[in-house]
């Protein structure tokens, strides 16, 4: 038999702790909330904070809850505008269900058992006055809860091109898109969604387009992976950015050869010379500008 505890103790219908469509883990997690006092947060970081269970889990049982009329949750527009989602417990699912059928107007208000029978004064046959009829006070609201910060893999910055490659820039967008969804292929763990794809292509665009080779961006995309890889696009992002190879330098063009004179006979000696068109050689043209060598 259990002993009495006159403090800190809650009172928790069987139709809860028995029922038969409820997890255990709904089943605890009601109780649990029905013992807290009106304003703690009960939303699901809260509680997998506080249970080993995970959100989840924790977030099954919630839905298990509401489906059988144990909580609400409403969302509402504070006066500042932002949006927040007010959880409310009850007691009694099916009190609270015939209520709303009656038509009234106030599903958020916790239930109340119910007033016990008019009492009789022993001196007097007038009945002492119901419990309820002073009203009771209206709920105050629980705080919000917090806005969840998303957190977002940041894409890679896109270099802009260079000029001195004549290729048009569509070519290099396809191969980008394909070289992308192909690395599965050579690992699964790099089997990305459409969207990385669409958000990654441009960087991989400015690979091709500074002169790297489809090959020599795959290598470098794929080769070395960590073996516990969780976020694949990510990890690409870093790497088209971290290891971005510099624009090819512009070839500086070649000067051109100086035209070659062919040889001619001099007509005179019939000795080769070069000359643009036949004639005499400077020794005929010219013999005193010759000097004579010694035999």
């Amino acid at each position: 038999m259990s002993e009495h505890q006159p403090t800190r103790y809650t009172i928790i219908g069987n139709h809860l702790t028995q029922h038969r469509e409820l997890s255990l883990t709904a089943i605890g997690l009601g109780a649990h909330i029905q013992s807290l006092p009106d304003g703690v947060q009960v939303d699901i970081r809260t509680l997998a904070g506080r249970f080993p269970e995970g959100r989840a889990r924790i977030a099954a049982a919630l839905r298990e809850l509401e489906r059988h009329g144990y909580l609400e949750r409403v969302r509402e527009r504070t006066p500042e505008g932002r949006i927040v989602t007010r959880t409310f417990s009850y007691n009694a699912p099916e009190i609270t269900r015939a209520r709303r059928r009656a038509g009234e107007t106030r599903p958020r208000e916790g239930v109340r058992p119910p007033a016990p029978p008019p009492r009789t004064d022993p001196g007097s046959l007038a009945p002492a006055p119901p419990a309820d009829a002073v009203p009771p006070a209206p709920p105050v609201p629980p705080p919000p809860p917090p806005a969840p910060v998303p957190v977002r893999t940041p894409a890679p910055p896109r270099p802009p091109a260079t000029q001195a490659d004549p290729a048009p820039s569509g070519t290099y967008a396809r191969a980008a898109t394909s070289l992308l969804a192909e690395l599965r292929r050579d690992d699964d763990r790099l089997l990305l969604p459409e969207r990385d794809v669409r958000r990654l292509a441009p960087a991989v665009t400015t690979w091709l387009e500074r002169g790297a080779t489809p090959e020599a961006v795959r290598r470098t995309l794929g080769g070395n992976l960590p073996p516990d890889l969780r976020h694949p696009a990510a990890l690409l992002a870093h790497r088209l950015t971290a290891l971005l190879p510099p624009p090819l330098p512009v070839a500086q063009p070649t000067p051109p050869r100086p035209a070659l004179v062919p040889l001619q006979n001099c007509d005179g000696c019939d000795r080769a010379f070069r000359s643009p068109k036949p004639g005499l050689c400077r020794g005929c043209r010219e013999p005193d500008a010759v000097t004579p060598t010694a035999a």
